[in-house]
């Protein structure tokens, strides 16, 4: 009986004996996944500890020591899993939101202008950007509020006379279109060329505003306003839609002085020469626009800056009833922006010191009324010099 019991002892396969610490005999095995079946709704955690323990049965040397660390391997694994993929997700999201942040500053910069404080535009060319109608009506209640500021504080004149002389002097350089509705000021070399061209044009086609005033009106091709009589004026001037042009001062003396409108040899010289005719003796091309426009006389409904007409006044005559998109004319203002731009510098730097304060004090009420944020002659605004 005893030899019987040694025999089977012999022939039954014998297990490997493992000490903790020791390594066991590798057994290759074929791989399965059925270790899957045990737990087919477990979570993540509870399959990962199905795996180790099918691991483990097939590798008993890599078992833990205690269901504790079995345990927190478990967890530990899984956590550390988590941490990666959430430090993963946090660094997509936050590339993510830089780059729609990057994305839409650069799309409102290319697409939209900056406004000052007095609605200055942004010294850029006008096809970068698209002036929406809500900008543009932003723009002329910022500059229509700085311009009334600047009459209740410098005295201007506010009321008409009953003189006519005296009133054809002050209204000289008014124009208006009885049969647009249209009044503006016309001051060289502020677009009012290419705006007269435009009038004519819709003149010639019998173009009239889509709500037309509503009372009769005379048609006349007199366009001088101060021809009219003062009942006359005063009804244009509450009724008409008012448009005013401006431009930077500074740049409108360089025009003037590159048409060859005087006989001065040089800029500086031909500074001079505006310095010492003085205001009330100005020449219509360079007179400061207080004076030739009377703003504070006349409430204009729009003040249209040199630089972005195109777009201004297409926005303009639209309110006014003109739809005229494909009638308006190819403004030259955005071309030639730039060139004065740099003129501007390459001029100003032949002026002297003196001349400079004298030319920002003449232009002092211009650049204290309208949006001349970019001009060389605001910094000599307010030294002592030029009050």
């Amino acid at each position: 009986m005893a030899q019987t019991l040694n025999k089977k002892a012999d022939s039954a396969p014998k297990a490997h004996v493992v000490n903790i610490g020791q390594e066991a005999p590798f057994v290759p095995q074929a791989v399965s996944l059925s270790w899957l079946s045990c737990c087919p709704n477990s979570t993540l955690t509870q399959l990962w500890v199905c795996f180790l323990l099918n691991k483990h049965r097939r590798f008993p040397n890599t078992l833990p020591r205690s269901p504790y660390l079995l345990a927190s391997t478990a967890f530990g694994s899984q956590r550390r899993g988590g941490t990666r993929e959430m430090r993963f997700l946090s660094r997509l999201i936050v590339l993510a939101a830089l780059g729609i942040a990057t994305f839409l500053s650069w799309r409102l910069l290319l697409r939209s202008p900056a406004t000052g404080e007095g609605g200055d535009l942004a010294p850029k060319t006008e096809e970068s950007f698209t002036l929406t109608l809500d900008t543009f009506l932003h723009v002329q209640q910022l500059r229509k509020k700085r311009l009334r500021a600047f009459c209740n504080r410098a005295g201007q004149v506010t009321t008409l006379t009953r003189s006519q002389h005296e009133r054809a002097h002050l209204l000289s350089s008014l124009r208006v279109s009885t049969k647009l509705d249209l009044l503006y000021c016309q001051v060289p070399s502020t677009g009012t060329e290419e705006w007269q061209q435009l009038l004519e044009k819709l003149e010639k086609e019998n173009m009239t505003p889509v709500m037309p005033l509503p009372y009769p009106w005379r048609h006349t091709p007199e366009t001088q306003q101060g021809q009219f009589n003062l009942t006359e004026i005063e009804a244009m001037l509450g009724s008409y839609t008012k448009v005013l042009f401006v431009r930077d001062p500074f740049q409108r003396l360089i025009s003037t002085f590159m048409q060859g409108m005087g006989s001065s040899p040089s800029f500086s010289s031909f500074v001079q020469d505006v310095l010492d005719s003085g205001q009330h003796n100005a020449n219509m091309a360079w007179e400061p626009l207080v004076r030739l426009c009377q703003p504070c006389l006349v409430q204009y409904d729009y003040v249209v800056m040199f630089g972005f007409l195109r777009q201004e006044l297409g926005h303009l005559l639209r309110r006014a009833g003109l739809p005229v998109d494909s009638l308006l004319p190819e403004f030259t203002d955005t071309q030639v922006q730039w060139t004065y731009s740099w003129l501007s510098e390459q001029m100003f730097s032949e002026l002297s010191l003196q001349q400079k304060k004298q030319l920002a004090h003449f232009y002092r009420w211009d650049l204290d009324a309208f949006p001349f944020s970019s001009s060389f002659l605001s910094d000599f605004l307010s030294t002592p010099e030029t009050r």
